[in-house]
């Protein structure tokens, strides 16, 4: 009898201890919230997110899970989008550009916020300060507003002759304030007169051109704005049609047929963006983690563009620009 127990017992035991130890807690997979205000930023740059985080060690989908959401430029989709993310329970939400940290900022104050592309976090409130941002949020800033000054100046090597800017901004958005002062001030000093116009969602874009048509503007200024990149192709289009020299702050837009453009390197800040994800699972508070300000800076200049325009960028420029496109 005592045999016939001791069998039980034995074939229990044999039967059980896998699961017992497979039984023990799976370890978690950090999960992390993109929050986009535009459209999405293309492969190059998810691409380039990605990379930064297997630089360190992680794997989407096995190591670290990575939730995309993006408003396609329209703001008032963003409250939503953030809730999605919290409720989620993702552990850091990395919000791209100023209006993606505001509703970050207000859907949750357990979350840590990476921001990315934001112009001027200080005063918009996200940090105290650059080197001690002191709450939830921090990240990587684009400085855009001190970069129109050198923007509108590039302008006006290409096109010497015009005494009548439009700036293209969206008072949706607070960081093109601080940039449209700024192009105000530089228009100042290049003795140019500087017409904003705003847009604040994709259906104000073809009535702006108008207006730049009957005021009889001579160059365009379209500030950094989410709305605008994910707009990029049509704005590019339309500049063409009004035969309109016109500058940007990033890439993406003359990629897309704009002029030129001038601006930090945005696949650059994107891979940095992934150490502060990687520090703030380790462990690191928001409050402790600097914020970092773009220090490579990039002209890309579209030459198909320029002779559809009849344009000739001059020599000098072209041996500074550090893409053509032809």
């Amino acid at each position: 009898m005592w045999r016939i127990g001791l069998g039980i017992i034995l074939a229990v035991s044999v039967t059980f201890a896998p699961l017992a130890a497979g039984a023990q807690p799976a370890t978690k997979v950090p999960r992390v919230g993109i929050l986009i205000a535009g459209s999405s930023p293309g492969q190059s740059y998810l691409s380039a997110f990605r990379q930064g985080l297997h630089e360190l060690g992680y794997v989407e989908g096995q190591s670290i899970a990575i939730e995309y959401r993006w408003a396609e430029g329209k703001y008032e989709r963003l409250p939503d989008l953030a809730a999605e993310l919290v409720r989620l329970k993702v552990d850091v939400i990395v919000a791209v550009a100023t209006p993606a940290v505001q509703a970050a900022k207000q859907a949750t104050k357990a979350i840590p916020i990476v921001m990315l592309s934001v112009g001027d976090p200080v005063t918009t409130g996200f940090v105290v300060s650059v080197a001690r941002p002191g709450g939830d949020i921090t990240g990587l800033a684009n400085i855009a507003s001190e970069l129109v000054g050198k923007q509108l100046q590039l302008l006006r090597e290409v096109v010497p002759t015009f005494s009548l800017v439009a700036v293209l901004w969206n008072p949706a958005n607070p960081s093109t304030a601080s940039q449209l002062r700024e192009a105000e001030a530089a228009g100042r000093a290049l003795g140019v007169r500087v017409q904003p116009l705003e847009a604040q969602s994709p259906s104000d874009i073809d009535r702006t051109f108008v207006a730049m048509t009957r005021e009889h503007v001579g160059a365009l200024l379209v500030l950094s704005d989410s709305m605008f990149i994910a707009q990029r192709e049509r704005i590019a289009d339309l500049a063409a049609k009004s035969r309109l020299p016109a500058v940007y702050g990033l890439r993406l837009h003359a990629e897309a047929g704009g002029l030129m453009a001038y601006g930090a390197n945005l696949l650059d800040l994107v891979r940095l963006t992934a150490t502060y994800v990687d520090k703030i699972l380790k462990g690191a508070k928001p409050a402790d983690l600097p914020v970092e300000q773009p220090t490579k800076f990039e002209l890309v200049i579209n030459l198909k563009t320029a002779k559809a325009l009849a344009l000739t960028i001059p020599q000098s420029l072209l041996v500074r620009a550090d893409k053509i496109i032809e």
